[in-house]
């Protein structure tokens, strides 16, 4: 091995970078003939190479269509993409993907499956000015989130169930504009004959169960997994005693949270508020 090229088993972005300097070598291109073939610098495919700067997908549509690789790249990309995610999500999103029904608990901001591209940019924005992520890894994580939300147009979509904390209503997340939007996309979801959306209103105060995000998914097979996130992580529980609790607590919290009449009058309300 070169000793100033990266070890191609430390992480994903190495993998590409490895992956695209053999198929480089094996075409006899320099990184100055690669870069104009791709329609990038050479410089920037130095980087690449050496896992020094994130991969985006345009850069690995790229390589795929100048290498003739059938997706090798992208899938790579993919891999790599997934990877900066919160750990233990990427699990939890081949399990959503395939759920048959949704039952979800969220705290502050509104479920990723319902966010607008716009909302969901700005809370990406957000994490780039905090230095969580990179402008890169926003626009791949807006574009995952849009991957996900295609579990509504399946022919047998799953049938979704979502209680919000009344705080996702009302913090103003990308300004009046993007929560009027945002609004209006969730009171267009809650009309969807198999989507159920309410309101567990702060009046609910200790009583409510959950003190973060919860997802309980039931699968093909008809076992429930259930998914929780920290700050640092998410979780994938298949204990059947850990996800039979959160299921009663569930089951509660659906019971004391407002009406699905009561909940829409209250989206509307706050809608109004940002005219």
């Amino acid at each position: 091995m070169d000793f100033n090229e990266p070890d191609a088993t430390a992480s994903p972005l190495a993998r590409f970078g490895a992956e695209l300097r053999r198929m480089r070598r094996a075409m006899g291109w320099s990184q100055t003939e690669l870069g104009r073939r791709m329609g990038y610098s050479n410089g920037m495919v130095s980087y690449v190479e050496r896992a020094k700067k994130p991969v985006t997908h345009n850069f690995a549509v790229r390589a795929d269509e100048v290498f003739d690789t059938g997706g090798t790249f992208y899938e790579l990309w993919r891999r790599y993409s997934r990877a900066s995610l919160l750990e233990g999500f990427p699990e939890f999103a081949e399990a959503e993907g395939r759920c048959r029904k949704l039952r979800t608990f969220e705290l502050s901001v509104m479920p990723g499956l319902f966010q607008t591209k716009e909302y969901a940019s700005a809370l990406a924005a957000a994490a780039v000015l905090r230095g969580s992520i990179t402008e890169e890894q926003a626009a791949e994580r807006v574009e995952f989130l849009a991957n996900r939300q295609r579990i509504f147009e399946q022919k047998a979509a799953p049938v979704v169930h979502a209680v919000l904390d009344q705080s996702c209503l009302v913090r103003p997340v990308g300004g009046h504009d993007v929560m009027r939007a945002q609004l209006d996309h969730l009171e267009k979801l809650a009309r969807l004959s198999n989507v159920t959306i309410q309101v567990a209103p702060f009046s609910l105060a200790e009583h409510v169960p959950f003190t973060m995000p919860i997802v309980l998914l039931t699968l093909p097979d008809r076992s429930v997994v259930g998914y929780a996130e920290s700050q640092a992580r998410g979780h994938l529980a298949r204990g059947r005693e850990a996800v039979a609790a959160w299921e009663s607590d569930y089951d509660q919290l659906q019971v004391e949270s407002l009406s699905k009449t009561a909940s829409l009058s209250m989206i509307r309300a706050v809608r109004k508020e940002h005219e």
